[in-house]
């Protein structure tokens, strides 16, 4: 099974959508992973979206301040 890695920035980790994200994932895999990093359960596609989605969200909320 080929896994793909992807860093995002850590104040996205409070992002609404990624929290309910982050806790799906905790509900279906867990957070203990002997390679470390977390799995989530959604396609690629899908999390790619919801990343870029925050990414804008943050940028019009920037220019707004």
């Amino acid at each position: 099974m080929w896994v793909k890695a992807f860093i995002v920035p850590l104040a996205y980790l409070k992002h609404p959508s990624f929290q309910t994200l982050l806790n799906l994932a905790e509900e279906e895999f867990g957070y203990a992973h002997p390679m470390g990093g977390l799995t989530f359960p959604c396609k690629e596609e899908i999390f790619i979206e919801l990343v870029q989605n925050i990414q804008l969200t943050r940028l019009w909320f920037d220019k707004r301040t």
